[in-house]
């Protein structure tokens, strides 16, 4: 199943539509969300707040009917129901994708309590979800030729490869492996390494190394490998520009060269120009 959390702005529509083309493409249910604050769930208030709650119900009815009829023109084979939740959009979405393949939300929204705002929701959701989180940030006019994967050399690179080729192959595209870098031998209060030493050979036989296997399991999927000295914001910012979506990891190795959830992922999520996906990597221990 995949969950996505609509606020009746344009860009939770455009998370809706890019959830129900997932679901289409996976075979799976899709479950619309809008969150409403608690108290307007109850049917048991008393005086002017019976007509406010009335009207919050009534408006996320309204929010959720037009996202449903919106996907159902799009995708009218996926299974679709609605759900209002209960309380701060952020946690609610949390629970309600429990058992959930894909949380999707917009990368802003209308604010306030039924707002899908970056900086809150999104964030929210991309760092505590039980399950990967999509940010549709920008949905591409046309469809755009392959989907780009960060990759750090961290142990969570396998769970963001993984999803990453299985992506890639249910959607028949071309996978840009993309890994960014710093120089060993820029100095930095560390001892010089040989002069021999290569960094670029040493990053690309890391590459590599991380693909061993992939390649005889996914053998339809074209593979592009991209290793860049620079910083992986920069370099993965460029790289989002001609991708169909972005897949990076929550956690990673460090400051520099890590895919880290308030790092590197916070950046992307503002900075990425196509839809994002934040593969859930548990933070390692101690």
């Amino acid at each position: 199943m995949i969950v996505v959390g609509v606020d009746g702005s344009d860009a939770g529509m455009e998370a809706a539509c890019w959830a129900a083309r997932e679901a289409g493409l996976r075979g799976v249910p899709l479950r619309i969300a809008n969150a409403i604050p608690a108290w307007a769930c109850s049917t048991a208030q008393q005086g002017a707040y019976t007509k406010v709650a009335a009207w919050m119900r009534d408006g996320a009815a309204a929010v959720l009917g037009a996202a449903t009829e919106r996907v159902l023109a799009q995708a009218p084979r996926v299974p679709v129901d609605t759900a209002i939740l209960a309380g701060d959009p952020r946690p609610a979405l949390v629970e309600a994708a429990v058992d959930a393949d894909l949380l999707v939300v917009g990368n802003h929204g209308l604010g306030g309590f039924r707002g899908l705002m970056l900086g809150s929701v999104a964030y929210g959701v991309a760092g505590h979800a039980p399950c990967d989180v999509v940010v549709v940030r920008e949905v591409p006019s046309a469809p755009r030729p392959e989907i780009v994967v960060g990759i750090d050399g961290s142990p969570a690179c396998a769970k963001v490869l993984d999803f990453a080729f299985a992506e890639a192959a249910l959607r028949g595209t071309t996978l840009r492996v993309v890994h960014a870098y710093s120089s060993l031998n820029a100095g930095g209060g560390l001892a010089p390494l040989p002069d021999d030493f290569d960094d670029e050979k040493a990053e690309v036989r890391m590459v590599r190394e991380a693909l061993a296997g992939r390649r005889e399991r996914y053998p339809d999927v074209k593979i592009v490998e991209e290793v860049v000295r620079g910083h992986p914001v920069d370099v993965l910012g460029q790289a989002s520009a001609n991708a169909d979506l972005l897949v990076i990891g929550s956690q990673g190795a460090g400051e520099f060269r890590g895919l880290v959830f308030g790092s590197v992922c916070q950046a992307m999520l503002q900075h990425a120009t196509c839809p994002m996906v934040v593969v859930r990597v548990p933070a390692p221990p101690g």
